[in-house]
């Protein structure tokens, strides 16, 4: 556990790489705003929506060489965008690094998966937390070695993602969830027999990868405008996605003892107040507001997680798939016309707009069905489910 952990940490450092840099690549390369985020959509997209074939490979038979494999990628190809002549190069680059994270995190949430035996919402978000401080952690590294070393620095980033695919690969072979010898029509089937309660959980998904992706895309613009020197809001947004990193933790935990459903809903409906107040807020208050937004965003980050796999417990990497990977896609191809937005109306409507959004996540969530509430018996081994509204 503790080694995969540390992985996903460093794998995750890479999935903000592409928003702290945008204003460096605009400089360099002249982009508009509609380009660069189309970049962080590119890799988005594509690190997404190919999360549930590898989930459902995964589940067929355990592919432990995907973990390592999948992190060495993505950094290397993501570390030559730094010397990268265009936009196409970058743009090409940019998709094809993200099926290296897709690689990696079903095999590795199956993994985690098969290792909790209770409470799992509090195992899975201790896994999603390690990844989110390695969010948490990009701009703290990534923007100081740019801001020193200008963009020609950037192939120094592999280095982390290759000590990480060492760790990976000597870790022991036959861990994690049982494999599922379903073939693809049967499990095509087993989705479509939960097709109502799923879609509604990977609207909740697409809605909050929006509103997460927006914000890390337009909020090192919108600092840059508020002038902001670059450390500085590297530091801002570590802090927000350390907030996150807590906030996912804190709510499998409470997940777990409230049900699934709460949680998702009263966590999105909090998040809009503390962005208008991030928003509108002239003094340093306003980054107490994000970083409180970050962890209210993030909480239900893990808590989706365990719910997909709870609807479909027979296919759990394709259901890690399907919540880390297809709806966080779909958010992310929204991307685009966020950055578009910001062109024609700028940079600060486009962080109001995203402010507006997760109250649309908590109507959606209204709709989930009734939660459940994990009950350990006295051994601790087991547990029983006892259904909440």
């Amino acid at each position: 556990m503790a080694v995969i952990s540390l992985a996903h940490l460093i794998n995750d450092m890479y999935m903000n790489f592409l928003p702290v840099i945008l204003p460096f690549l605009i400089a360099l390369h002249g982009l508009s705003i509609t380009r660069a985020s189309l970049l962080v959509s590119v890799f988005t997209i594509s690190s997404s929506l190919t999360q549930p074939l590898f989930g459902y490979l995964v589940d067929q038979k355990q592919q432990k060489w995907l973990m390592y494999t999948g992190t060495l990628w993505m950094s290397v190809l993501l570390g030559l965008i730094g010397i990268s002549p265009n936009f196409w190069i970058m743009a090409c680059l940019a998709g094809a690094a993200g099926m290296g994270t897709a690689a990696f995190h079903p095999q590795a949430a199956s993994t985690v998966s098969g290792m909790a035996k209770v409470y799992k919402g509090f195992i899975m978000s201790s896994f999603i937390a390690s990844g989110n401080i390695g969010m948490s952690l990009g701009p703290l590294l990534f923007i100081p070695l740019i801001d020193g070393l200008g963009t020609k620095g950037i192939p120094l980033i592999i280095i982390p993602g290759l000590v990480a695919s060492i760790l990976l690969f000597f870790t022991p072979k036959g861990i994690g969830s049982h494999t599922n010898s379903k073939n693809f029509r049967d499990a095509l089937q087993s989705l479509k027999a939960v097709g109502g309660e799923l879609s509604k959980l990977m609207l909740v998904v697409s809605v909050r990868s929006l509103i997460f992706t927006g914000l890390l895309t337009m909020l090192p613009l919108y600092l840059e405008e508020l002038k902001i020197l670059p450390r500085t809001a590297s530091f801002i947004l570590s802090l927000m996605l350390f907030s996150g990193a807590m906030g996912g933790l804190i709510g499998g935990f409470v997940s777990d003892r409230y049900g699934r459903k709460p949680l998702i809903v009263l966590s999105l409906l909090a998040a809009t107040p503390l962005m208008l107040g991030f928003y509108y807020t002239g003094t340093s208050w306003r980054y107490v507001f994000l970083v409180l937004a970050g962890a209210a965003i993030m909480a239900s980050f893990s808590v989706t997680v365990v719910a997909t796999q709870e609807v479909i417990p027979e296919n759990k990497a394709t259901a890690s798939g399907l919540s880390l990977g297809f709806a966080l896609g779909i958010g992310g191809l929204s991307v685009g016309f966020v950055g578009k937005f910001a062109d024609v109306f700028g940079v600060g409507e486009a962080v109001l707009l995203l402010s507006w959004l997760p109250l649309l996540a908590a109507a959606l969530g209204m709709l989930l069905r009734k939660t459940k509430k994990i009950i350990p018996d006295r051994n601790g081994s087991q547990y029983l489910i006892q259904q909440k509204g």
